[in-house]
């Protein structure tokens, strides 16, 4: 019988993150903060350690150095355990000349690797999805079933099928028809797979897991560069591919809007994802940070990390990032603020403005995303955008409405970021 220790789990880094600009200018995608302490690896990652899935791969192209330092610094694992978490980043050789062009090119390129690793199974997940799944079930479906592949799939609404790749499933669970993004009303009669009226589709969740023979084979019989618009639906018409289900929290933080909506949701008592599963914790680096002080000030559905200082300030659903400091007098509303790398005066780090890190006293922040290291002077006043407008400055950016203040930018005293 096959075993979780058969697996080897890949994530894609993803390409160039220009949905998520500007969070991703100095960084790769799953690399971006998250929840106040986490970064967007740390889900899949926690999702493969909470399934006994211990060998771990990362597939990573642009802005790596950062998600290089959180993973290197975040997971290891004991010389008396097999596992590892590696970086596996895109490099030039004699046989490949060019960078990842897609995601099953990424893996494609990486094929060496992955049969180095012996593994009979491997898993592909995605590194900017916010989800708490046990792989270890998907898999003990992927073997009763005799899969040679096999893709974790959600019931989609009717109106979100233009978002997801669309599958047809038949009553053995086996997949037999696939279509990118449906909208035509034949087309989508053609997909129906479920019996309730209100989510009749199943979409896939780009997680799957292949037989390691069939992934090589399909790979290198091809140059097709996608799992979900090329390999997948040519799988469909010559191997056994099954759809497991899972239908609990998911959401694709692919965009600002989403990342942002995401995030504020997590200030809520009753989010639908919960961080604080003590049987499937999320793992990120240990900082050792002290705990916040909050000082005559009024906080209501604030998520808060450790290491802030907070001083007569009022702070209504917002997300408050590690090491963040708020002076007085500041009124935050709406707002994702990640704090700081380092806290201000510390000898190794040069100081590059007369304006502290954090939010200056008397500050009016509504509806925005502060990156990290910021430096907001006082009396600064940011209030949001109508959605969908769009601009772009130096330090600071509007994406689907929503302001986003640059990593380490400095915001002088007085400014104000309004329509």
């Amino acid at each position: 019988m096959p075993q979780l220790k058969d697996i080897l789990a890949i994530i894609l880094g993803g390409g160039r993150g220009t949905r998520l600009y500007p969070l991703t200018k100095l960084r790769s995608k799953p690399a971006v903060p998250i929840a106040g302490k986490y970064r967007l690896i740390d889900i899949p990652i926690s999702n493969c350690i909470n399934s006994d899935i211990f060998r771990i791969a990362i597939l990573t192209q642009f802005n790596s150095v950062s998600l290089h330092r959180h993973v290197t610094s975040t997971y290891h694992f004991d010389d008396f355990h097999s596992g590892w978490v590696q970086i596996w980043a895109a490099e030039q050789t004699f046989n490949t000349k060019d960078w990842y062009q897609g995601t099953a090119d990424a893996v494609r390129k990486q094929l060496f690797q992955i049969r180095s690793a012996r593994a009979p199974y491997v898993l592909i997940l995605a590194g900017d999805h916010l989800y708490r799944m046990d792989y270890g079930a998907l898999a003990e479906f992927h073997w009763e079933n005799d899969a040679e592949i096999t893709i974790a799939v959600q019931p989609v609404l009717t109106n979100d099928t233009g978002r997801f790749g669309i599958l047809k499933r038949d009553d053995n669970l086996r997949i037999t028809n696939f279509a990118e993004k449906p909208t035509d009303p034949q087309v989508l009669k053609d997909m129906v797979s479920r019996d309730d009226p209100y989510r009749p589709y199943l979409g896939s969740m780009g997680i799957y897991l292949f037989n390691t023979d069939v992934l090589i084979e399909m790979l290198n019989s091809t140059d097709l560069e996608d799992f979900g618009k090329h390999i997948i639906p040519a799988a469909i018409e010559t191997h056994r591919v099954f759809g497991y289900d899972f239908d609990d929290y998911w959401e694709d933080i692919g965009t600002i809007r989403s990342f942002y909506e995401t995030n504020l949701e997590l200030t809520r008592v009753d989010a639908r994802f919960n961080l604080y599963d003590p049987q499937r914790p999320i793992y990120t680096r240990p900082r050792y940070l002290p705990g916040s002080i909050v000082s005559d000030s009024d906080l209501r559905d604030v998520m808060l990390a450790e290491g802030c200082c907070i001083s007569k300030s009022e702070i209504v659903n917002s997300i408050i990032g590690v090491r963040s400091q708020i002076m007085d007098d500041v009124i935050m509303r709406d707002t994702v603020l990640m704090g700081s790398d380092y806290y201000e005066g510390s000898e190794s780090i040069e100081v590059t403005s007369d304006i502290p890190i954090g939010i200056g006293a008397g500050s009016i922040i509504e509806g925005a995303i502060i990156d990290k290291n910021a430096r907001i002077g006082a009396k600064t006043i940011i209030r949001p955008y109508p959605r969908g407008h769009a601009d772009e400055h130096e330090n600071w950016s509007v994406q689907d409405g929503i302001i986003v203040i640059h990593k380490n930018a400095v915001i002088p005293p007085g400014t104000i970021i309004a329509p």
